[in-house]
């Protein structure tokens, strides 16, 4: 019965971290229509930690094809190669060890509280800690002419470890950066 309750908990847990929506921030004095071309800033995807089980070129692939995408959406031109862009942009992978809390109170009932009798099952709790890795992808997009962060937006997702093919790979990073860019440009 607990282990129900508990899987029940942690998959509403998992639920909520999968809707989540993305994060924002920028600078609201840049005037974001004067960007018009882009160009990945060295090194263009970093890991935190810098793990190899982690780390994939395949993954960097998938991120840096799903952005250049997004920007294209959004009237952004990559530049062209020995061409000054207008944005450069920087893009993290970062995976956290985390922990829930979850208690399932057992027995107890309203029986005794009225009368001030110990009536009733008794009431106890139990307490597990569950643990699991959230992985959030950020989008930096910095001024080209003076470094600075003009805006980033990120995502947080909880780590399904259940196998995963290289098109649920591709969909759920392009789903990703989808949600992350909807931001951009700030309204």
């Amino acid at each position: 019965m607990f282990s129900r309750i508990a899987l029940m908990a942690l998959a509403l847990l998992l639920t909520a971290c999968q809707t989540q929506q993305a994060s924002l921030d920028f600078d609201a004095s840049r005037d974001f229509a004067a960007y018009r071309t882009w160009a990945w800033k060295s090194p263009a995807l970093q890991y935190r930690p810098d793990d190899p089980r982690i780390k994939s070129d395949l993954t960097e692939q998938r991120i840096r094809q799903s952005v250049g995408d997004q920007l294209e959406q959004r009237g952004l031109r990559a530049a062209q190669p020995n061409a000054k862009a207008d944005v450069l942009v920087q893009a993290y992978y970062i995976v956290d060890n985390r922990q829930q809390q979850i208690s399932t109170p057992y027995g107890g009932g309203p029986w005794g509280a009225y009368w001030g009798g110990p009536w009733g099952p008794a009431y106890y709790s139990e307490t597990r800690t569950i643990d699991y890795r959230v992985a959030t992808l950020q989008v930096d997009l910095l001024d080209a002419r003076d470094g600075k962060l003009v805006w980033r937006g990120s995502r947080e997702s909880v780590i399904n470890d259940a196998p995963q093919g290289p098109t649920e790979r591709n969909a759920s990073i392009a789903r990703t950066v989808g949600v992350i860019m909807s931001n951009y440009p700030p309204h």
